[in-house]
Order: structure tokens, then C-alpha cells, then sequence
């Protein structure tokens, strides 16, 4: 029967659950709180004042309690031999750096000794020359003003505490004290030390039975001046008359309204500690119903926080599990969210975590189907820009014509059909995408050979690259095709000689190659169409464009072409390569 409940609970919808929840919470506490009225209404408090006085009289001495602590941690660290040492070697230093480096050492010490203590805001010491070192839970910068108040009270006192009261600038109660250098006994004031201590928290643990609706716990100085809490409770100011007299207690009436005073005095602090209550609550029976509530609401409490525990968990634990797992799709794992072995109940909760399974099966289909349509795309478009044509047999053709030239004694033209026969070697094999940039040096040097023997002196090639760069890795056909474009757009334009240069720099860890020309330039619109592809090129077909996209494929995004050129003033075009060897980006390409 217990295992058909537990299942019926945990198939209901979210919403029943909560009806159930909120029917147990208010039928208990309906139970519990008319029990608690039925008992006060046949109950009286005939001893307001005694108790009233007792929670004082337990509320102030707990407070001077822990005031004693303060003023005795305050003497503490005045007295500490290492803050002594520290102070006075900060007093002596003659360097930022070395204060600096002391003024830590003096902040782990003010750490060890009591800086974290509950009720203690922050320890902050001074030096001579006004240099604050502070450590604490609440740290807070004094005003200029106030600071200077506080070293002039403290120094009035010789080494004793003086007591600085909360005011708009900082609610903390300050206990200030002189730093003098006993060690030698020489008492001379090295620092001073100031402590400040949380007194709302502190009066708020120790004044927790202070719970009649209207009660307020006071706290004035021998000046009647309200030390806390910091909002006025009466408009009037306290006098003497208020706390005048050895009965413990009196009337006094504000705003048309009479209050019940509670007071005691302290000889430690001199302070005094009252509690004032409105004097019409003191006709409920607040003691004795105040002891009913809290043994009913403790006792309720337990059984209330067990069984929402059970309701809650019913009802977030799944949602916690699927958050859990939203988490760890967030971080990359896409498998962490299928656990089949994990229990789910068959309400919204249940149901969104099927849902959330399917989707994230879905998206793994998706990326996986993604990522191979563009492992096919990236490898079909490199094979398509790089093979651009097959020359075996032109090759073959070449070495018959380069036999025939020798035998006749032709050594232009054997040198031609050699240099060209390198360079259809070089394209014929396929197996490497990258060379080194002597290999591709020697591809333009053969081709060079071949256009040289027809435009003669009209042509010159130079070529300055450093040797450190010479072995890297470089896309073959790249520098060739820039070089015939040379020829055919500047050579071929112009009457008198063209000069090609070739040079290279190393530029932001990246390989600049340049291919120069003193030919008669471009225009800017005809760059843009270069850069866009939208022009026809000239010669063997292969444009900018198509080389820019070879190099962006094997690198990356950050790597390709750019072009400089003027009208009449000549075209350099600029080739950017990583400088060292292959990321595994191309390895993977060119693996395939």
C-alpha cells in the first residue's frame, strides 16, 4: 500500500504536489497556532519587570562581556612585541618599498592575533606618518576628520582606550588606544590602534530574547548620549530624570504615547543599558505566550522542515538533475547527460528530461554530419585549387625535345626544355602541398631561365631572402604564378627593362615574402576586383584570388595575400605565412 502511494505521489503533476505541500504547511500550522492562542488567552504575565530586568540584566552584561574582550585585544596589540617591532622599524625606514613590505608582515600579525574575531569589523594601525595597515572582515576608511579626533582623544589618554561612538560616517563602535614603545621603556608613542567593533551584530546575539513587538534594547553614555542603536527611539532626548532613582524603572511618555523604561547602569563602561517597551503591550502575556510559540514553533519547526524536505526534494530533484547536466553540455561534454540507469519520475520534470535527451541525440547528429560535410568540402576544394593541371605528358614531350637539343647542339634550347621540365616535375607530384621556401625558389629560378631567353636584357631577377627563413614551409605554385603575372601585367606593358625582386622579412612572427615589379602599377578599383576575384586573369588562370584561398586553407584566416600598387609606380605583392613550420591545422589537411 506505502509502495502505491510513493508511486502515485511521485507520477502527479508539479502543481498537485505543491496543493499537497501547501495543505500540510497550513493545516500544521493552523494546528500549532491555535494551541499557542488558546493557551495566552488564559494566560498573565504578573512579573513583567523581573523579567524584563533579567533580559536586561543577561543582555548587558554580555555585551560589557565582549566589550572587555575588545578593550583587552585592543591592549593585545599595542603591546605585541611584533607590532612594537614592526612599527617602529616602519618608523625608521626610509623607503616606500620597505614599509611596504613591513606594513604586510604587520597585517599577517594583526590577522593572527584577532582580526577575523566575529565582532570585530578591522584592526587598523597607524604610523607616525599617518599610514594606515588594516585587515579584517569589514573593512572601512576613517574620514580625515574623524581620524583626527580619534588621535587626539587617544593621545589624551596616555596609552589607555578612549571609546569612539558610531556616527553617519561609520556605525562601528571604535576602541582606540596610543601605541608606545615599552620594549625599551621609553614609552614613546610609535602608532596608534584602532579597533572596530561591530555592535549591531554583537547586541543583536546577545539581545535575542528581546522579542516583545515595540521592545527596544538602548544604550547611552554617562553624557546621555544614545550609543545605540544608531535611529533615535524617542524624539526626546534622554536625561538623567529618565534613569533617576534605585527602582530600576520607570514611565516616561512621548509623542502622547507612555513607554516602560528598564535600566541598569554599568561601572565598567559607566554606560546604560535600557530597555524600553511600549506600555500598552505589557497588558499581553507576552512571556508566557513567547515560551508557548517557541516550544510549538521548534516542535512544529522539525516536522515541517522534514516533510518539506521530502515534498521538496520530490519536486527539484529532478530539476537539479537536469540542470546538472545543461551544465556539462556547457562545457563541451555532449555525452554527460545519458545516464540510463537514473531514476525519473513520470511528471513535467521526467518528461523534460526525454525531451532534453532527444535533443541533444539530435544535436550530435547534427554536428556530426556537419563535421564531415565540411571535412569533404575543405579537402575537395584544396584538391581542385591545387590540381590545376596534369602535365605528364607535356614532361615526357620535353625530355624527347631536351635529347634531341643536345644531340643537335642546341644548349638554349636543352636549357629551356630543362627548366621546364623541373618545373612540370615539380607539379606532377602531388604527394607534397608544402616545400620549403628553396624548393619553391628554384621552381621560379627554372621559369625565370625559360622567360629570360626570350625577353633577354629587358629582364632582371633578384632575389633577397635571409637564410634562417629558407627552410620553412611553403605552398608550392605560389611564388610562379606571382612571377608570370610580373611579366605579363608589368614586362609585357612597358617598353624599357622590368626588374622582379624577391625578398622576405620576418614581421610580427610571420614570413613577408615579396614579389616586386617596376611595371606600370594598378589602379585601386582593379585591386578591389583582385581581391573580390571578380576580374579575368591572364595567362594560366591562376588569379589572386585562387592563390589567397590555397594559402587561407592551409593556415588559417590570418595568413594570405596583399597587394600594393600605384598607377606608373610599379606592384608589390605580399605573401604572409606563419613563420614556424606546419599547425596541426594543415597536418590534418594535408594528411588527407
Amino acid at each position: 500500500m506505502l509502495r502505491k502511494i510513493k508511486i502515485f505521489y511521485s507520477n502527479l503533476r508539479i502543481k498537485y504536489k505543491m496543493v499537497l505541500l501547501t495543505t500540510f504547511v497550513l493545516i500544521g500550522f493552523s494546528v500549532g497556532g491555535l494551541s499557542i492562542l488558546q493557551y495566552g488567552f488564559n494566560t498573565y504575565n504578573e512579573e513583567i519587570y523581573r523579567q524584563s530586568a533579567q533580559s536586561l540584566r543577561v543582555s548587558s552584561n554580555a555585551v560589557e562581556t565582549e566589550l572587555k574582550k575588545m578593550e583587552r585585544l585592543s591592549y593585545e596589540i599595542s603591546t605585541d612585541l611584533y607590532v612594537q617591532h614592526y612599527l617602529s622599524q616602519i618608523k625608521s625606514s626610509e623607503t616606500e618599498y620597505d614599509r611596504f613590505i613591513i606594513g604586510n608582515e604587520l597585517r599577517k600579525r594583526l590577522l593572527e592575533i584577532g582580526a577575523l574575531n566575529k565582532y570585530v569589523n578591522s584592526l587598523q594601525v597607524y604610523d607616525l606618518l599617518g599610514n594606515e595597515y588594516a585587515t579584517g572582515n569589514h573593512m572601512h576608511l576613517i574620514e580625515d576628520k574623524k581620524l583626527k579626533e580619534i588621535k587626539k582623544k587617544s593621545s589624551e589618554q596616555h596609552g589607555g582606550l578612549e571609546w569612539i561612538f558610531p556616527d553617519d560616517t561609520d556605525t562601528s563602535l571604535i576602541a582606540a588606544r596610543e601605541v608606545r614603545l615599552y620594549p625599551k621603556f621609553t614609552l614613546e608613542p610609535i602608532g596608534m590602534i584602532v579597533v572596530r567593533v561591530n555592535l549591531e551584530k554583537m547586541i543583536a546575539d546577545v539581545s535575542s530574547n528581546l522579542n516583545n513587538k515595540g521592545t527596544k534594547l538602548v544604550i547611552v553614555n554617562k553624557e546621555n548620549q544614545q550609543i545605540y542603536p544608531n535611529e533615535k527611539v524617542l524624539s526626546n532626548s534622554y536625561s538623567r530624570e529618565t534613569t533617576k532613582g534605585d527602582k530600576g524603572y520607570n514611565l516616561i511618555e512621548d509623542n502622547d504615547e507612555q513607554y516602560f523604561v528598564t535600566y541598569i547602569p554599568t561601572e565598567h563602561t559607566e554606560w546604560t543599558y535600557m530597555i524600553v517597551t511600549p506600555y500598552g503591550s505589557l497588558f499581553e502575556a507576552i512571556s508566557s505566550v513567547r515560551r508557548a510559540i517557541l516550544t510549538v514553533y521548534i516542535s512544529l519547526s522539525f516536522i515541517m522542515i522534514f516533510l518539506g524536505m521530502r515534498f521538496i526534494g520530490g519536486i527539484t530533484g529532478p530539476i537539479e538533475s537536469l540542470n546538472k547536466k545543461m551544465k556539462k553540455v556547457q562545457t563541451g561534454d555532449f555525452n554527460g547527460f545519458n545516464n540510463d540507469n537514473e531514476r525519473l519520475p513520470m511528471d513535467e520534470s521526467g518528461q523534460m528530461h526525454d525531451n532534453f535527451k532527444t535533443m541533444m541525440d539530435h544535436i550530435n547528429y547534427l554536428i556530426a554530419e556537419n563535421y564531415k560535410k565540411q571535412l569533404v568540402i575543405k579537402d575537395a576544394e584544396f584538391k581542385t585549387l591545387q590540381a590545376q593541371v596534369n602535365p605528364h605528358f607535356l614532361y615526357n614531350t620535353l625530355e624527347s625535345i631536351n635529347w634531341a637539343a643536345k644531340v643537335d647542339g642546341h644548349k638554349q634550347i636543352s636549357r629551356m626544355a630543362e627548366s621546364l621540365g623541373y618545373i612540370l616535375r615539380s607539379s606532377i607530384n602531388m604527394k607534397e602541398s608544402l616545400i620549403t621556401l628553396q624548393e619553391e625558389l628554384e621552381i621560379v629560378e627554372n621559369y625565370i631561365t625559360i622567360q629570360g631567353y626570350r625577353f633577354e636584357e629587358r629582364l632582371v631577377y633578384r632575389t633577397d631572402i635571409p637564410e634562417h627563413i629558407l627552410t620553412n614551409k611553403f605552398p608550392k605554385f605560389i611564388l610562379q604564378p606571382l612571377v608570370e603575372n610580373a611579366i605579363r601585367y608589368g614586362l609585357q606593358q612597358i617598353i624599357g627593362t622590368c626588374t622582379i625582386t624577391i625578398y622576405g622579412r620576418i614581421v610580427d612572427n610571420k614570413i613577408m615574402i615579396t614579389v616586386e615589379d617596376n611595371g606600370p602599377g594598378m589602379n585601386k578599383n582593379y585591386i578591389k576586383k583582385i581581391y573580390t576575384g571578380d576580374y579575368k586573369p591572364k595567362g594560366t588562370g591562376i588569379g589572386l584570388k585562387n592563390i589567397e584561398e590555397r594559402i587561407k586553407i592551409l593556415f588559417g584566416e590570418p595568413y594570405g595575400i596583399k597587394v600594393e600598387s600605384k598607377e606608373l609606380q610599379g606592384t608589390k605583392v605580399h605573401i604572409i605565412l606563419p613563420y614556424e613550420g606546419v599547425n596541426d591545422h594543415v597536418q590534418s589537411i594535408v594528411g588527407r
